[in-house]
C-alpha cells in the first residue's frame, strides 16, 4: 500500500485529521524562513499529540548539531529530512552522531538531478525527490512550493527501489503521478493548504482518500 507522509504540520486541529485520516508520516519544518516553520515548543506539544500513530519527520534545511540535538530533544522524531546542502558525509554524521534515519531531499528538473541522487544512496534511509524552484520564482522555498517536476524521470524506479515522491501534488494529480513513478511513499505539503501554511482538513482527507483509491 502506498504511504502518505503530510508535511508542514503546525496546528494541533490538522494534525489530528491527518491521524485520524491514517497519515504514515507527519512531517513538522524547522526553518525560520518557511510559513510552517514550527517552534520547539509546537513541537513538542504536537510530537505528544502524535502519539506513535505515525512516523514523525523533523524537516531541517543545513542544521548544525546544536540546532539539530534541540529539534530531536523536542519532537523525538522518527526521521530526520534534510533539505538544503548537506552531503552524503554530513548524512552519515547525522545518522551516527543521532542515531536517526535520514531523509535526503533531492530538488529535480532534469535526468541529471536523479541521477546525483546515487551518491546519497548508501547513506540516507530515504531518498525525496521534489521539485526544484523555476529560477524566477520569487522567494522559493527549499521545499513546498507547489511545483511539479517531470515524472516520467521516475518512470521504473529511477534507479531507487524505496524512494518518496513529492512536488506540487494533489488529490487531482496523485494518481497520474502513482501511475507513472511507481512510488511507495508520497509527500503532501502545499496541496492540501488553502494558503501557505495553512493545512485544510478536508483537502488533508480527501488527499489520503485519492492515494489509497489510486495506490
Amino acid at each position: 500500500m502506498t504511504q502518505v507522509k503530510i508535511c508542514g504540520l503546525s496546528e494541533p486541529d490538522t494534525l489530528q485529521t491527518a491521524l485520524d485520516a491514517g497519515a504514515d508520516f507527519v512531517g513538522f519544518i524547522f526553518y525560520g524562513p518557511s510559513p510552517r516553520n514550527v517552534s520547539l515548543e509546537r513541537a513538542r506539544e504536537l510530537g505528544a499529540q502524535v502519539a506513535g500513530r505515525a512516523k514523525k519527520v523533523a524537516v531541517t534545511v543545513d542544521a548544525d548539531d546544536a540546532e539539530l540535538a534541540a529539534i530531536i530533544e523536542a519532537l523525538a522524531p522518527d526521521y530526520v529530512q534534510v533539505h538544503g546542502s548537506e552531503t552524503p558525509e554530513r548524512i552519515r554524521e547525522i545518522a551516527k552522531r543521532f542515531g536517526l534515519p535520514v531523509i535526503k531531499s533531492i530538488k529535480v528538473r532534469g535526468d541529471g538531478d536523479i541521477q546525483a541522487a546515487a551518491d546519497f544512496a548508501a547513506d540516507a534511509a530515504l531518498i525525496l525527490f521534489d521539485a526544484k524552484a523555476p529560477e524566477d520564482l520569487a522567494d522559493a522555498l527549499p521545499g513546498g512550493n507547489g511545483v511539479q517536476f517531470d515524472w516520467t524521470l521516475l518512470s521504473g524506479d529511477g534507479g531507487h527501489a524505496r524512494f518518496m515522491l513529492s512536488g506540487g501534488l494533489d488529490a487531482g494529480s496523485i494518481a497520474e503521478a502513482l501511475r507513472i513513478t511507481g512510488a511507495g511513499i508520497i509527500d503532501v505539503s502545499s496541496g492540501v493548504e488553502i494558503a501557505p501554511g495553512v493545512k485544510d482538513s478536508a483537502l488533508i482527507r480527501n488527499f489520503i482518500e485519492a492515494v489509497r483509491s489510486a495506490g
